[in-house]
């Protein structure tokens, strides 16, 4: 144990994605709009669903979950990079990287999960609509949410199992604005040939699987939807084509990353700014934009605080 402590290195310096000045301002605000902006949406989402009666449904329940774990996603580094701009020397010590490797990859992890889950709950409700109150039940529902977190931890202890313990002696430098596992891995100091092929199968091979099913499953969804439901359609294709988008997004950069490591090193960020920044902020438009529902929800919510704080604002009688 004293050889390893001895070989480890005590932190990390990450390279941000530009040491250009103009571009550190620019970024900077831009992607504090964007942080604020996506925690905002999210949890409006959020005290929508739980605060409105006809929205406490499995399919939105599943939703809220989602909004949830995306502040999350969003949050794991988001924050620090956005301080980091102002600083020359962005560094984060071991244990700070690591757990950044432990929040990414139990938030992708159990974001996979929910959205097979979504993808499940939009299944049954189309081409099993009978049995869609019996199947989709409370306790169903909680328990794709439960087993989704739980895939999630167990996703990331694997990734953790042989990463906490790798020699790193140097060099330490992250060309990235987090600590990534595919990135992280290359400082060690022994060969990762057998490592890069465990990351590949545990996180790569899992992502690509996951979105192949995914696709399957929507592609007959959407085929059920035109040959047995005429009437319903708009709403219902509306609906599966709002998933989708999510999930073509969400999953794009993580296969992309995981299943070709070691590609370009700029490809790579700008992936990592999507999937990390960009998507948890686009969740909450596509759902809205694209749900009638939610959109009507999210309107009378906003509309009714609005009203509330105008009778709270006192009225002084005309002189």
């Amino acid at each position: 144990m004293e050889g390893f402590n001895h070989s480890r290195v005590s932190e990390f310096v990450l390279l941000g994605l530009t040491d250009s000045p103009e571009l550190q301002i620019f970024f900077f605000v831009m992607f504090s709009i964007f942080y604020l902006m996506t925690m905002l949406g999210n949890c409006l989402i959020l005290l929508t669903v739980q605060s409105t009666p006809h929205l406490h449904t499995p399919m939105y329940f599943l939703l809220s979950n989602l909004s949830l774990i995306d502040m999350c996603l969003s949050s794991f580094a988001t924050p620090k990079m956005i301080m980091d701009f102002f600083i020359q020397r962005k560094t984060i010590s071991f244990e700070g990287c690591i757990s950044q490797i432990f929040f990414l990859h139990l938030f992708t992890g159990t974001e996979i999960v929910l959205l097979i889950s979504m993808s499940f709950d939009r299944y049954i409700a189309i081409c099993r609509p009978l049995r869609y109150s019996s199947i989709m039940s409370q306790r169903v529902c909680v328990g794709l949410v439960v087993t989704s977190w739980t895939v999630g931890l167990l996703h990331t202890l694997s990734q953790l199992a042989f990463t906490l313990y790798l020699p790193f002696c140097g060099p330490n430098v992250v060309d990235s604005f987090f600590c990534d596992l595919p990135l992280v891995i290359q400082l060690a100091c022994i060969d990762i040939y057998v490592l890069g092929i465990f990351m590949i199968s545990t996180s790569g091979v899992i992502a690509l699987i996951s979105f192949l099913l995914l696709l399957t499953s929507y592609i007959i969804v959407f085929v059920t939807i035109k040959d047995h439901s005429p009437t319903g359609s708009p709403k219902a294709f509306s609906t599966c084509t709002a998933h989708f988008i999510v999930v073509s997004m969400f999953f794009g950069p993580c296969i992309f990353i995981y299943v070709w490591p070691s590609t370009n090193f700029l490809v790579d960020k700008v992936l990592s700014v999507f999937y990390t920044i960009f998507t948890p902020f686009l969740n909450p438009l596509i759902y809205t934009l694209r749900n009638q529902e939610v959109k009507t929800a999210v309107i009378k919510k906003l509309s009714s605080q609005y009203l509330n704080l105008g009778k709270t604002t006192p009225r002084y009688p005309v002189q």
